[in-house]
């Protein structure tokens, strides 16, 4: 899945504002497939700001520093 770069969520909230102004331009004229298009984009695009904003606020995780296995007693290499 792809993730959005918090770095990002300014973009993100421009390409709303673009997206909304295009839906009302639509409506305007009267353009129903467009705004069928456009709908479903302003969806995902909501959900993938809300997803990247939840990230912000997790703590990183340590994962810490790999070890090399130990051989067991016995083992043939």
């Amino acid at each position: 899945m792809l993730h959005v770069n918090p770095k990002m969520l300014a973009r993100l909230s421009e390409l709303e504002a673009d997206l909304l102004q295009r839906r009302t331009r639509a409506e305007a004229r009267g353009w129903f497939g467009e705004i069928e298009g456009i709908e479903p984009t302003l969806t995902f695009l909501r959900a993938k700001r809300d997803e990247a904003q939840r990230r912000t606020q997790r703590p990183p995780v340590d994962l810490g520093i790999p070890k090399p296995r130990s051989h067991a007693a016995g083992s043939k290499e």
